[in-house]
């Protein structure tokens, strides 16, 4: 894991439960793996970073705010019980790369991540 639970809750500006803290450190360990996968020679910190962009945007949406994290449309009507979400990138309930994400772990907007003639 790049990030701690601490760094979470700073992130977060709030303090976790305890059955928070668990879900948490799981979703930690997984973004590891996908930060991994896209930015195996990215910095410790740029890792850190972007570990806890994702766990933030992860625990964000499942809470009861009125706007999910990562929503580029929304629309509310009223008596109609009307609510509908445009996620820009990812979906709720996953965790995802943005692109900023990506260009800190120095791999979005290029042509060619890897070929057969690249050196990892």
């Amino acid at each position: 894991m790049y990030a701690t639970v601490e760094d979470v809750e700073k992130r977060c500006g709030c303090s976790l439960s305890l059955d928070e803290i668990d879900w948490c450190r799981s979703l930690l360990e997984d973004a590891a793996v996908i930060v991994d996968t896209y930015g195996r020679n990215a910095s410790d910190d740029a890792k850190k970073v972007v570990s806890c962009n994702m766990v933030v945007r992860m625990i964000r949406n499942n809470t009861d705010q009125d706007v999910p994290i990562g929503a580029s449309q929304g629309t509310i009507s009223a008596l109609g019980y009307s609510q509908t979400w445009s996620l820009g990138s990812g979906s709720a309930g996953e965790l995802y790369l943005t692109k900023l994400d990506k260009k800190i772990l120095g791999c979005g907007n290029r042509i060619a991540f890897s070929g057969p003639f690249v050196e990892d």
